[in-house]
């Protein structure tokens, strides 16, 4: 008699494991905070009294749920059934503040006084600093000096709201050195503050942690697709990459479904072959970045290599765990799109639906006729930031 297989899982196991990816490499000072998240994290997630404060605030602070609107023009060029969940009316102007609500919640209840963050775009620094402010908590956000430069609307955000905005100045001056900073001003304070990671990097459980606050996504979008069309569950869910929160949101319901393709479209900048790009699967290999093992790009001796792309939230040069085993099992689809071909996405939804999308939006978007979806199928597209934060960069590409 042939053994039945045992079904696979895609979410993290009992050691803070996504297959061989993840964990929580970290120095011995960070230990303790760690093992303390590690340990309070799900039962504090649990708490009626936490549940009901969250989605009190996902309700009527950051306005959820957000619509799934069906782009009919769009739509109608692509031959296919496209929605696009609309993160992007979010309080604050992205996916970002789904989580940051749900840590700031998390910091209150296990005593910390202060917040640090890091930024790329500075849609999570100003999430962090938004729910910071809303319950009178000192913030540090760490960013880039080359993103502060080139998101100047966001660090003015984020310093109205009372947050200490400090610059990464070494590497490539972008989120990855912000991450740094982050982590090292963490490893030196580490009784008194909680690190509100952005993204779902970094140590156990955090990639878990992240993705849990960002599942709402996926949650709404079975019951809305089944409003507009009867069917929980598209053919396609679409959403761009960078350390993948927006991403792990919008997969988080459709994981064991191996009937929904998950497709995943990381910044592939100047392009794969030519030195500046964040294409993390396609240049990548396994390794240890900001505290967890993943695909990370790296040098034959293990040094990490500068990504690059006009997104700021895209510009990491590695994924998040659960991301790394998506690609590594072949569950998940994993794409890429160039600067250019981002921003020519990011006006054509413009100017078909009347929707301006950030730009790390617009990497999923710049995929859409390559995935091959006939007319009858479902496609729902994550657009996980509004593009007011990138007026500067578009600005450049109008006559």
């Amino acid at each position: 008699m042939e053994a039945i297989a045992e079904k696979k899982s895609y979410q993290v196991d009992s050691r803070g494991y996504y297959g061989n990816f993840g964990g929580a490499f970290i120095p011995e000072m960070l230990y303790p905070n760690v093992e303390e998240l590690r340990e309070n994290y799900l039962s504090i997630i649990a708490e009626p009294s936490f549940q009901k404060e969250y989605n009190d605030l996902l309700r009527n602070y950051v306005g959820r749920p957000t619509p799934l609107y069906r782009a009919n023009r769009l739509s109608e060029k692509y031959k296919t059934n496209i929605f696009l969940k609309r993160e992007d009316l979010c309080h604050t102007g992205a996916h970002k503040v789904n989580n940051t609500i749900g840590q700031i919640l998390m910091a209150k209840r296990l005593g910390k006084k202060r917040v640090v963050a890091e930024t790329g775009a500075g849609q999570h620094g100003v999430a962090t600093a938004t729910v910071c402010a809303l319950m009178d908590i000192e913030c540090i956000v760490y960013m880039g000096e080359l993103d502060i430069e080139r998101q100047a609307p966001n660090v003015a955000r984020m310093k109205m709201l009372g947050a200490e905005v400090r610059p990464a100045t070494c590497g490539s001056r972008t989120l990855k050195d912000a991450t740094n900073e982050a982590m090292r001003h963490w490893i030196n304070n580490p009784v008194d503050t909680h690190y509100i990671i952005g993204s779902v990097v970094g140590p156990h459980p955090y990639p878990d942690m992240v993705a849990r606050f960002q599942a709402i996504i996926s949650e709404e979008m079975r019951w809305q697709l089944k409003e507009q069309t009867g069917k929980e569950t598209p053919d396609y869910v679409v959403a761009c990459v960078g350390g993948g929160s927006n991403a792990a949101g919008s997969f988080y319901h459709f994981l064991d479904d191996e009937n929904v393709k998950l497709v995943a479209v990381e910044a592939a900048g100047q392009g794969l072959t030519s030195g500046h790009s964040a294409a993390t699967t396609a240049l990548g290999k396994p390794g240890v970045l900001h505290g967890s093992r993943t695909i990370l790009m790296q040098t034959e001796d293990g040094q990490v290599v500068e990504p690059f792309s006009i997104s700021a939230g895209l510009d990491y040069p590695g994924i998040g765990p659960q991301h790394a085993y998506l690609y590594d099992s072949g569950r998940g689809i994993f794409m890429s799109a160039t600067d250019e071909e981002a921003v020519q996405a990011a006006f054509e939804l413009t100017r078909f639906e009347g929707i301006i999308p950030a730009l790390e939006s617009s990497h999923a978007l710049a995929v859409l006729g390559q995935l091959g979806a006939s007319e009858n199928e479902n496609v729902i597209l994550n657009l996980s930031g509004r593009g007011d934060k990138d007026m500067a960069t578009y600005m450049k590409y109008i006559d």
